[in-house]
């Protein structure tokens, strides 16, 4: 019998995360990041032999600008010195900006480890700050870390194709215009239909544009959709795309927000649909580009939910077989319209892509 290999998967994290609190009564506290960290080391996650914690530097003003116009990039830092909101609901200070710069740090140190062979799987927790575009904020979002870790990677190991699924409530939309026009990157958003939600787009209509054509994916989901419904959207669309695309790296963004209990979005997952789409993230990386993944869980607006579903997300990722969480609550049935409504969804969409993808036509 052949010798077991064991694979190792980096966790990076640092505890003044913490700073990115946008305030009292605000959705986005930094308490969430104490919390789960708690939850994982309650639950030994920590404590396991595969596991190897990665402590991130601050990302320099170069990272970003792989990303963000100059302009922006300033106004950010100018804003923290001023203590001066971005917008109504994302304020900048000292100190969220540091945590904001450690956090994007975070993506970065998950990625060189991945990259050069200390783990083979990665855990950016805290991260996924999907509204933040080129040369804009918003939606308690202020650099775009995914970005500026794929930007990191093209330009220091020459990766090239790289699929980004964002598993968020909410659409990606800093992420989606970054990299509306090119094709080395299949950005596939699966999430709560966009006229009942923020942003408000990211629609079956909207593909990318001149060479990106096709390469901009939106899975726009009626409310109520349960794990049943999500994880046949996720075996129709994102496993066949995969594994036509062959990318050399999938990076995935999402945290609890998805939850049925969740109290900026709308859908109905259980802390189980976590798992299980963790689970399928980290098989089709198995088939598809040698099992590299990295997961960046940061989402989520319940605090009684958020620590069991980050904690799903990643015991996914770490090839845990069962987890010993569950939902708090009794979760809800899927209404009877919501599998038709999503299965007319996903006809709609194939349609479209299909003169772009061979799996559709």
């Amino acid at each position: 019998m052949g010798r077991m290999i064991r694979l190792k998967v980096g966790i990076a994290y640092h505890e003044k995360y913490s700073q990115y609190d946008l305030g009292p009564g605000h959705p986005y506290r930094g308490d969430r990041f104490i919390n789960a960290i708690r939850f994982f080391k309650d639950h030994g996650l920590f404590s396991r032999q595969s596991i190897v914690m990665v402590k991130p530097e601050p990302a320099s003003k170069q990272d970003l600008l792989r990303v963000h116009d100059e302009d922006y990039v300033n106004l950010i830092f100018r804003s923290a010195k001023e203590n001066r909101p971005y917008d109504i609901e994302t304020p900048v200070s000292p100190q969220i900006l540091e945590a904001t710069l450690l956090i994007v740090g975070g993506a970065i140190a998950a990625g060189k480890a991945l990259y050069e062979g200390r783990v083979d799987r990665a855990v950016a927790l805290g991260c996924g700050y999907h509204h933040a575009g080129k040369n804009y904020g918003g939606g308690f979002c202020l650099f775009n870390d995914i970005a500026v870790l794929v930007e990191f990677l093209r330009e220091k190991y020459g990766l090239k194709r790289v699929l980004i699924f964002d598993h968020d409530v909410h659409f990606g939309n800093g992420t989606s215009d970054i990299y509306i026009e090119g094709p080395n990157v299949l950005f596939i958003s699966f999430h709560q239909d966009p006229r009942t939600i923020y942003p408000g787009t990211g629609f079956i209509e909207q593909i990318g544009r001149g060479a990106g054509e096709g390469f901009n994916v939106n899975v726009p989901l009626p409310p109520q959709t349960g794990d049943q419904t999500y994880l046949y959207a996720l075996n129709e669309i994102f496993v066949p795309m995969a594994e036509e695309f062959k990318p050399e790296l999938i990076v995935t963004n999402g945290g609890s927000d998805p939850h049925f209990a969740d109290s900026l979005g709308s859908l109905g997952l259980t802390v189980n649909g976590f798992f299980k789409i963790s689970q399928t993230i980290r098989t089709v990386a198995g088939k598809v580009c040698q099992g590299k993944v990295i997961l960046m869980p940061g989402s989520g607006y319940n605090p009684a939910v958020l620590p069991q579903c980050w904690y799903a997300l990643a015991a996914g990722i770490v090839g845990l077989e069962t987890i010993d969480a569950t939902d708090p609550y009794k979760p809800p049935v899927e209404p009877s319209y919501v599998r038709p409504k999503a299965k007319e969804t996903l006809a709609n969409l194939k349609r479209i892509l299909k003169k772009h993808w061979k799996c559709f036509s």
